[in-house]
């Protein structure tokens, strides 16, 4: 039955599934890409990218979505949010058709950067929409449904990306973004309602480039040395300009009256705790995801569609159980509820370092599967927190900053997990490799898709 003297639009309803449609595409394209990694490194199916490259062809994205998220909102606010809307899913495609056509793995990570300002514009605007066109009594119900679309992206992202890489080229990971995006900006160009904030923010453009020339910093540094070794004196000067860089933008940030990032909110314990707690999550979940598509796809030899089949238990966990946290969150708490999610997780990875070439495969699923309810159980309440520790005039900020801390969290997790990664493998493969020629040693030593494509150029 309709809710009389219901405020919202009429065609709300229908506005939702086109920023749905909208949205998918953003958070698809992260979890798709992990089963193209393997096929990306290949020289003769891929581009032949090193795991370094491979670390930014990812991070490249999920760091200029994170800098940029806070400015786009409030330019989307001032400029309009549904032309803001369009202009970032128009990027959103070209970079993805960019992408798919990429002829290095360098013009991969550039498409990739664009993809970020284009999904910096997508976010932010969709969340925006939703609030100004559904009535505050169906403002929860809708944001669920939105909240709900990231699972179902995270499930059928590596599915669908295997079945491509099955029948198709790698770009096709990419090239299918394109089609969804035509359609996205037809609806919104239909059915999405103009609107601004009538009193908008200022622009902190000085901390939005603090902030990104930190990250990237240190991130370029941790994912340099894993690839090339920590001794040398260009990743210290990159970590540490870069940690000094963010300490700088802390500063500017506190005594700024319009800052793009809070940080004093970050003195409320119930604010400050979640934020951190989803930070890490996402550093584990998004490193052993890195991790596992190499894993699944070199160790075990699993097909891409495979791999990605293989991954459902992680993201099959979330969306079972995330919608039953909050049942959870009402009987038991949040802390308890939060602290046997952290339980889980942490178990979940531990496991993971009693897991070789040999391991019967049901068992790492398993561990995938507990990893997801561990996850499935933290990020309600500890999103919850977040947004009950803060006056309402100040949700657009709590939301804004739990997604940037997500994507940065993310980032750090596959450059410094993959760097670890690089290093271990460096290390233990060096004995093994001194009769070999010159170029099949580098090769080797690169990586181990390198030392695959190595051995099958050495013959029997």
């Amino acid at each position: 039955m309709e809710i009389r003297d219901n405020t919202g639009h009429p065609r709300r309803w229908a506005i939702l599934g086109v920023l749905v449609i909208s949205l998918l595409v953003v958070v698809l394209d992260n979890t798709i890409l992990n089963v193209a990694l393997r096929t990306l490194s290949d020289p003769v199916h891929g581009l032949g990218a090193s795991q370094g490259e491979l670390e930014w062809a990812i991070n490249s994205y999920t760091l200029v979505f994170a800098g940029l998220l806070f400015t786009f909102g409030v330019l989307g606010d001032r400029a309009g949010r549904k032309r803001f809307l369009l202009i970032g899913l128009v990027l959103f495609g070209l970079s993805s058709l960019a992408s798919a056509y990429a002829q290095s793995p360098g013009q991969l990570v550039a498409a990739r950067a664009l993809m970020g300002i284009g999904g910096a514009a997508i976010m932010p605007a969709t969340l925006s929409i939703i609030s100004n066109v559904f009535d505050p009594r169906e403002r929860a119900r809708a944001i669920g449904v939105w909240a709900g679309a990231v699972g179902l992206a995270v499930a059928i992202g590596p599915v669908l990306g295997g079945a491509l890489l099955e029948n198709f080229w790698w770009g096709s990971v990419f090239l299918i973004n394109v089609p969804v995006i035509v359609l996205g900006v037809i609806l919104v160009a239909l059915l999405v309602p103009e609107s601004r904030d009538p009193r908008p923010g200022r622009v902190d453009v000085f901390g939005v480039v603090l902030s990104v020339i930190g990250l990237v910093g240190l991130t370029y540094g941790i994912i340099d040395g894993g690839e090339h070794g920590f001794g040398r004196p260009l990743v210290w000067v990159s970590i540490v300009g870069g940690l000094a860089v963010l300490a700088w933008f802390v500063a500017v940030e506190r005594r700024s009256e319009h800052p793009s990032l809070d940080v004093r909110l970050f003195k409320v314990p119930q604010f400050a705790g979640p934020v951190a707690i989803i930070g890490l999550v996402f550093f584990a979940a998004m490193g052993v995801l890195f991790f596992g598509s190499f894993y699944l796809q070199l160790v075990r030899g699993y097909s891409p569609l495979e791999t990605g089949l293989l991954f459902l238990p992680f993201a099959g966990a979330q969306l079972i159980f995330a919608p039953r946290s909050a049942a959870m969150v009402r009987k038991y708490g949040g802390k308890a509820v939060a602290a046997v999610g952290l339980t889980l997780t942490v178990i979940s990875l531990a496991a993971f370092v009693f897991v070789d070439a040999k391991t019967p495969i049901w068992v790492v699923l398993i561990f995938y599967f507990i990893q997801g309810v561990g996850m499935a159980n933290i990020m309600p309440p500890a999103t919850e927190s977040i947004m009950s520790s803060l006056p309402r005039e100040k949700a657009g900020v709590g939301s804004a900053i739990s997604n940037t801390i997500r994507q940065v969290g993310g980032a750090l997790g596959v450059a410094v997990l993959g760097s670890v990664l690089s290093a271990v493998y460096r290390g233990d493969v060096e004995p093994a490799v001194t009769g070999l020629p010159a170029q099949a040693q580098d090769a080797v030593k690169e990586s181990i898709s390198g030392a695959y494509a190595a051995a099958g150029d050495l013959g029997p």
